[in-house]
């Protein structure tokens, strides 16, 4: 809890707050709502290269805690502000079927199937952006470049699936409750991705933090 306080303080950007706000593009219509998600991970690229640029990593290994407990606590808090913003969306979601529209042409419409294809998001981002990242902590814009290049192929082929997968198409991409079913397995399938994937990131991450050569 102290890192993650620590982390909050001294580590978050403004754009992590501004990026929060973005969940509303979900009432924008025609609008491609994975993206909405990809602009939390541009918030959290912000975060590591603010670290960066006030020598964070430095400072953080004279407190007494381990470099497993520093990548421990930054991905905790880049963690909780994807469930924040995971939250925000779904608050977006019920406005939007309250207040109605047009269907969404650009992937899943706004419904239950929406928040699943968040978590795979936030899964994917967090599996490459952090062991990339704590690789060569000197380098964040390499490791969003890469993160950001799988995150947006997913949402090219989600919103390519939504007309060409009968899946998507004619279980997901429908108006809730049509196929809540099938719905919410999505969802909890994006959820243990997101979990697995998120501590398999903080394990493989540590590793390679723990290798690296701050002298340099």
């Amino acid at each position: 809890m102290k890192m993650l306080m620590k982390e909050w303080k001294l580590c978050m950007h403004p754009m992590g707050y501004i990026m929060l706000l973005c969940a509303a593009l979900i009432l924008v219509p025609g609008y491609p709502y994975g993206v909405t998600c990809f602009y939390m991970g541009l918030a959290i690229f912000f975060i590591c290269l603010e670290a960066r640029e006030n020598h964070d990593a430095a400072y953080t290994l004279t407190l007494p805690v381990s470099r497993r407990d520093a990548v421990k606590g930054r991905i905790l808090f880049c963690t909780v502000l994807e469930v924040i913003d995971l939250l925000l969306i779904a608050l977006f979601i019920l406005i939007k079927q309250l207040i109605g529209g047009p269907r969404n042409p650009a992937g899943l419409d706004a419904g239950v199937a929406l928040i699943g294809e968040a978590l795979i998001i936030f899964a994917i981002f967090n599996m490459i952006f952090f062991p990339v990242y704590y690789s060569d902590i000197n380098k964040p814009g390499k490791a969003f470049v890469f993160a950001a290049a799988a995150v947006f192929l997913w949402i090219l082929l989600e919103i390519a699936g939504t007309y060409t997968v009968p899946f998507l198409r004619d279980a997901l991409d429908q108006p809730d409750p049509a196929n809540m079913s099938d719905k919410l397995l999505f969802t909890l399938a994006g959820l243990a991705l997101f979990l697995g994937g998120t501590a398999k990131s903080v394990q493989m991450s540590a590793k390679k933090f723990e290798a690296l050569d701050l002298s340099l």
